[in-house]
């Protein structure tokens, strides 16, 4: 058996709804080998572990050292040494780099997806999206970086005697604060930017999902990406975290809003720049002319992928009084539909939450719902006969202001219903709230549905689908409006904003300042003059 393979401990029963007799909690376990060698990537000499359970089953998965301050300290020393010599390498070879990685993830992805699912539980189709959209920015940059990072000539002051260059120079060291929800996902793509930008990177990913992230950085060294250039770091984010920002000549963040204001902040006072992808609550409107089949099916992703924990998921449906309850009678029969189970095979349509304390937030919205009023279409329940952290896909009608999930994010399988008159009234209460990451819109009349998304105060928007469009449209920047962040990820501001600009000018014949015994008074006549024929001319 390989040992950069991660295998169960015999077949894990597919469990569900439908077979509620089959047990759970089937055995699993990852090779002790195969964890070392991830785990031996680590900057970590404080002789401390932190145990990792799965969420399929609550099993321990793993020992992840942890990483001190000096650790810190260390990790950010070696990468400032490599990416002094990384900034040299033509951009082309390191686009060249990511193209091999891409070829890697797709080649180890059945190895990527086993242990995206050992560490998140998430079902295999969604933990299948992770090495998919990795594979994808990698290929993106590694066509696209020089372009985007190419030098560019700007007007001079006097033409033909001015000429004026503007530089793409990489930061240097860039700060990576990752996720639990996307472990691999959001591990590498915004470091692979930051990689053929020129930069090195420090990366401390979630503490529940290292061993996805260490295998990422595995990749890229097998790719071609020195290994000093990305370092990784383990350790509570509280201080680890502080412990980035604090060194860090950029920095990038996913997590909630209130960790990101923190880091603003820090950043703010040490003058570096951030990005920062935060929370959400993400409508989605069905509009009358809305083809009511599609509108569910596209919904029912919306809401319930990865358990509803993911960052654009949907929260909030608006939905056209014309249309109402036939889309709520198809909605609801697909929810109830839907296949929940713990187990690493294909087929499943929902895995467990991650955590007790993401079970516990999901089942105190909507505890906090039902008993001020709120229905229950379907769903409602945890469901402990199918793993430790499962919750049912959950449908709320009659969510008002003073219910916890009316306006704070669940992150979990539960999604309400409102019903709307008149299209101006719903884009007002789906902009309602301090939040705007991603939403939806549902219509036959595509034009209208754009320009009705215009109108939305989300950074990005979906017509007729539910997140996959804009997330998997690379050369498109994605991110957040209001208090759902600040910066972008992909496309050509995914890379730039892991740069400064750096303008050179270069002077010939002439010199700004009198000539030839020219006086003072006189340069000035000459110089206006000049700018009043520039002017005639047309010039800038």
């Amino acid at each position: 058996m390989s040992p950069h393979h991660p295998t169960p401990a015999g077949d894990p029963a597919v469990v569900g709804p439908h077979d509620p007799e089959h047990d759970p909690r089937a055995s699993y376990a990852l090779e002790p080998e195969y964890v070392a060698a991830l785990t031996d990537r680590l900057v970590a000499t404080s002789g401390q572990t932190a145990g990792v359970r799965s969420p399929l089953n609550d099993a321990p998965l793993a020992h992840v050292p942890q990483s001190t301050m000096a650790d810190v300290t260390e990790a950010f020393g070696r990468a400032r040494r490599a990416q002094v010599a990384w900034a040299r390498i033509p951009v082309e070879e390191r686009q060249r780099a990511l193209l091999r990685l891409h070829d890697l993830v797709l080649d180890r992805q059945d190895e990527i997806i086993d242990l995206i699912q050992w560490e998140t539980g998430k079902a295999r189709k969604h933990a299948f999206d992770e090495p998919l959209h990795v594979a994808l920015t990698a290929r993106y940059y590694g066509r696209t970086a020089h372009r985007h990072l190419a030098g560019e000539r700007k007007l001079g002051v006097v033409p033909g005697l001015t000429r004026v260059e503007v530089n793409r120079v990489p930061k240097g060291v860039v700060g990576i604060i990752s996720p639990w929800n996307y472990p691999f996902d959001l591990a590498l793509i915004d470091g692979i930017a930051a990689l053929v930008a020129g930069n090195a990177v420090v990366a401390k990913p979630d503490a529940q999902t290292m061993l996805s992230a260490l295998l990422g950085a595995e990749l890229l060294e097998e790719a071609g990406i020195p290994g000093d250039l990305w370092q990784v770091v383990a350790g509570p984010g509280a201080e680890i975290g502080g412990a980035i920002v604090e060194r860090a000549d950029y920095v990038c963040f996913t997590g909630s809003t209130s960790t990101g204001r923190s880091i603003a902040r820090a950043c703010a006072e040490r003058l570096i720049g951030c990005s920062l992808e935060l929370g959400g609550k993400n409508p989605l409107l069905v509009l009358r002319d809305a083809d009511v089949e599609k509108a569910a099916e596209g919904a029912i992703r919306a809401s319930f992928s990865n358990s509803g924990q993911l960052c654009v998921s949907m929260e909030r449906i608006f939905v056209a009084d014309q249309v109402y309850d036939r889309f709520v009678e198809r909605f609801v029969a697909r929810a109830q539909a839907l296949t929940l189970g713990s187990t690493l095979a294909w087929g499943n349509d929902m895995g467990p939450l991650i955590s007790q304390a993401q079970l516990d937030t999901v089942t105190a919205h909507v505890e906090d719902a039902v008993a001020k009023g709120a229905r229950v279409l379907t769903g409602g329940n945890a469901r402990p006969d199918l793993g430790p952290y499962f919750f049912e896909p959950t449908v709320l009608e009659g969510v008002s202001p003073e219910m916890a999930c009316f306006g704070q994010e669940t992150f979990g399988p539960v999604v309400s219903l409102y019903r709307f008159h008149d299209e101006a009234d719903a884009v007002a209460r789906a902009n309602s709230g301090e939040y705007g990451l991603n939403a939806s819109v549902f219509s036959e009349d595509r034009a209208r549905a754009r320009l009705i998304a215009r109108h939305l105060r989300c950074g990005t928007v979906n017509v007729n689908e539910a997140f996959a469009a804009t997330f998997a449209s690379l050369d498109a920047p994605m991110g957040g409006m209001r208090e759902s962040g600040l910066g972008r990820r992909q496309g050509a501001e995914g890379v730039l904003r892991y740069t400064e600009t750096q303008s050179v000018a270069t002077q010939r014949l002439v010199r700004f300042g009198p000539q030839l015994g020219m006086s003072d008074e006189t340069y000035a006549k000459v110089m206006n003059a000049n700018l009043r024929l520039m002017k005639r001319l047309g010039r800038a």
